[in-house]
């Protein structure tokens, strides 16, 4: 299975936002209703609640969709106006990278290094696997967004499905955290006895071409964990990059936005 970190693909904010500008109108008019309302826009029920988030939500939601996907579009929502008010920060982390940090606690204090962002993983490195759920496929991540609020809580949001065989992505919360808690999420073992290690992959062949799974929640936020501490004791690791002006053809289409590539070298 080919893996792909050679440049940041496009994300799942630009196929919700394909018009830079709708995404600041929708984060000016939220902080602004809020605001007249006295709402808490850090808290995504209180979010949801907003007019211009229902609208946006109906902009985006397919009439045979389910009724619970538009909590699934709100939350991409939130998470996508977070994003915006951080200024977009971007951040690939490339596979030997993400091998490290799979495979050891780099030490240090998990402190985000913005109040919200993207984290993109190596293109079908990581997999999400529906623990006990037969005939439920693994679905690749293609990454995680991540939502710091001023009451010290972390919201993050995992992203599958940027899939050339089907359109929009899928998303799947993941419960709030507190950031005071971030410190022991790096060490923590979360998978239980008898459930392998922790990003252990069922796939067949994972082996193999050494592909991670993620069955609990606890795993992305131990990545997560891992990835802030990293950034913040090697700042040397992340450099600054510009997206190619195209993609080879048979590659994925690349982000428009620039981004930061975390390695292990830097």
């Amino acid at each position: 299975m080919a893996l792909h970190d050679t440049y940041a693909r496009r994300t799942p904010f630009e196929i919700a936002f394909p018009d830079p500008s709708r995404a600041q109108t929708l984060a000016d008019q939220v902080f602004e209703e809020a605001q007249a309302r006295s709402v808490d826009p850090h808290h995504p029920q209180m979010f949801a609640t907003l007019g211009a988030v229902g609208g946006f939500v109906e902009e985006l939601r397919d009439p045979d969709a389910p009724p619970e996907a538009a909590h699934q579009y709100a939350a991409l929502a939130f998470h996508g106006v977070h994003f915006v008010r951080a200024s977009r920060p971007l951040y690939l982390l490339d596979t030997e990278a993400l091998r490290h940090l799979v495979d050891q606690d780099p030490g240090g204090d998990p402190d985000p290094p913005s109040g919200a962002g993207y984290l993109q993983l190596p293109q079908h490195l990581v997999w999400i696997e529906a623990e006990g759920a037969e005939g439920d496929a693994p679905e690749s991540l293609d990454g995680v967004f991540w939502t710091t609020t001023p009451a010290g809580m972390l919201h993050a949001l995992l992203v599958t499905g940027l899939r050339p065989d089907r359109p929009g992505v899928g998303v799947i919360p993941v419960p709030e955290a507190p950031l005071s808690d971030a410190p022991t999420w790096g060490t923590t073992n979360v998978r239980t006895d008898g459930e392998g290690e922790d990003f252990d992959s069922s796939i067949p062949g994972a082996d193999l071409d050494r592909l991670y799974g993620i069955r609990a929640a606890g795993e992305p936020l131990k990545l997560l964990a891992r990835f802030f501490a990293y950034v913040a004791v090697t700042p040397e690791a992340g450099g600054a990059e510009q997206p190619p002006e195209e993609a080879e053809p048979g590659e994925p289409l690349p982000s428009a936005l620039p981004y930061t590539r975390i390695s292990v070298n830097g």
